[in-house]
């Protein structure tokens, strides 16, 4: 597993992971239960996961979707 995207805005995972999911490739969002904890103040981010061999496409369908994403 390789951490595609870091991110404290939780449209932004819900919108990767619609977009991964239309190309077949799955997605696997975490810490979401511990960003919920904090409550809407947004200071622990949710980090999206996909396979390793995935994730090169992974990052060329969220990057031509306008998503940007960490250097790596």
């Amino acid at each position: 597993m390789k951490e595609l995207l870091r991110t404290t805005d939780p449209t932004i995972i819900a919108f990767a992971s619609a977009l991964l999911s239309g190309e077949g490739i799955p997605a696997f969002p975490m810490d979401v239960h511990m960003s919920t904890l904090e409550g809407s103040i947004g200071i622990l981010p949710r980090r999206l996961m996909v396979r390793a061999d995935d994730y090169v496409r992974a990052r060329r369908v969220l990057t031509e979707n306008g998503i940007e994403l960490e250097e790596e």
